[in-house]
């Protein structure tokens, strides 16, 4: 494992406990997307399934089952917790994320790398990871106003898919035949949808100010 690798897990969880720290410790969900931390919890659960069928490290375990927990324990606070549901802003987070399930499960049926159910859902959690934090960003530029944690947690969530294709980039010098295309171009398209994000919150902090994105 590389350095950038290292960095880019440790930003990831990271960024899962700064949002756990929020809900768990303030009792509060306000800003935060119940569509994309379901669409997460959909990931982490299709690409962890051999999690029953192969042992890579104590390491690999590990974080296979912090995320697996975490991103359940987020939807159940979001949807159950009395006092957390409560802050839950229902009325602007309406992206209707299911539409993004079936075309990335079709995706995945026509583009992947090896044709096995395993093979098939981890693809398709790379498609749908992609795409998973539109919901988020989309509650942001309706409501504006954004608390210091979500900030953050937004941002250290961008900060681990770009640690990660440092390591693709490392990997790719340094490894012979380090070539996943599926892995690179849904990996890049992440990053891309966090760019208008980062300027804002570049901005916020060069200038100081509460972090707003324009609607």
């Amino acid at each position: 494992m590389n350095i950038f690798r290292l960095a880019g897990d440790m930003t990831h969880l990271a960024s899962v406990l700064v949002l756990l720290l929020k809900i768990h410790t303030i009792k509060s969900c306000a800003g935060v997307s119940l569509k994309t931390q379901e669409l997460y919890a959909i990931v982490f659960a299709t690409r962890y399934l051999d999690i029953f069928t192969s042992f890579v490290s104590v390491y690999n375990t590990f974080m296979k089952l912090v995320f697996l927990g975490s991103s359940f324990s987020i939807v159940w606070y979001m949807r159950y917790h009395k006092a957390v549901q409560r802050t839950y802003d229902r009325e602007q987070d309406t992206f209707r994320h299911w539409f993004l399930v079936l075309p990335c499960l079709l995706l995945a049926l026509l583009i992947h790398e090896k044709f096995t159910l395993l093979e098939v859902l981890w693809t398709f959690s790379l498609y749908l990871e992609a795409v998973a934090i539109l919901p988020q960003l989309v509650l942001l530029q309706r409501t504006r106003n954004i608390d210091n944690l979500t900030g953050q947690y937004i941002f250290l969530l961008g900060g681990y898919r770009g640690l990660y294709i440092l390591n693709w980039i490392y990997r790719y010098f340094t490894e012979p035949h380090f070539v996943h295309w599926i892995t690179w171009i849904a990996g890049l398209v992440q990053t891309l949808l966090y760019a208008d994000f980062f300027y804002y919150y570049f901005l916020s902090w060069k200038n100081n100010k509460k972090l707003q994105l324009p609607a």
